[in-house]
């Protein structure tokens, strides 16, 4: 059976449809690393004796793994350059894309047990062997990566049909939280308690491309 490599697929849309390229790894990770993660936020009263949470939201997934290159000669998939690999990773899944004012949008693929799409948000490179004259011919690479869900993924999660959840939007040009609020809870009424949940300084100018949180009305 043929050795799958964990490929690392670049896109230029958080549709995943238009591909760029991809890079698979010289040697497989020996693990990797999932993270699940929760934000509660405190009752403000300070009438109890103790503090009560409230669900808040639930953050993207991550994963990271750590992996190497080996540009020595010994292994079976050979590389002729560890500085000319890293530039290869980097132009795939680091470097600024112009077309779409970001770096780019990544799917990892790993055989039959890894799909995930993700956007890169650490690379940590750890140079370990050199040739006499002081080029690197192996490293250690320890790579992290956080889920990218669309707006409608995002909505889905938080349950749009339901004021009773917290619910997640990302903001468009033209929005007004007020008429946000509207959509949610049928009413504008509570764009305040909504701005102070989301720490706006102003909540007049909202912030195209950013994610605004609206909990239960209980929370408003």
């Amino acid at each position: 059976m043929t050795l799958k490599k964990l490929t690392i697929i670049a896109y230029a849309d958080p549709g995943f449809s238009d591909q760029l390229g991809e890079y698979a790894l010289q040697i497989n990770p020996e693990s990797y690393r999932q993270t699940h993660s929760t934000q509660y936020t405190d009752n403000d009263s300070t009438d109890t004796a103790g503090v009560t949470t409230k669900f808040y939201v639930s953050d993207p997934q991550k994963v990271s793994f750590d992996f190497y290159l080996d540009a020595t000669g010994v292994m079976e998939t050979a590389i002729a350059s560890v500085a000319a690999e890293i530039s290869k990773l980097k132009g795939i899944a680091y470097d600024y894309n112009g077309q779409i004012h970001a770096p780019n949008y990544l799917e990892l693929v790993w055989g039959n047990g890894v799909t995930f799409n993700c956007r890169l948000t650490s690379l940590d490179i750890d140079y370990t062997l050199f040739q006499t004259d002081g080029t690197p011919v192996r490293a250690k690479l320890s790579a992290g990566f956080e889920e990218y869900l669309s707006p409608q993924e995002i909505a889905q999660r938080a349950n749009k049909s339901s004021p009773d959840m917290t619910h997640a939007r990302v903001v468009h040009s033209g929005d007004t939280l007020p008429a946000m609020c509207n959509d949610i809870y049928g009413s504008s009424r509570y764009y305040l308690g909504v701005a102070q949940y989301n720490r706006l300084s102003n909540f007049r100018q909202l912030v195209p491309g950013s994610t605004l949180y609206f909990p239960p009305l209980a929370s408003t």
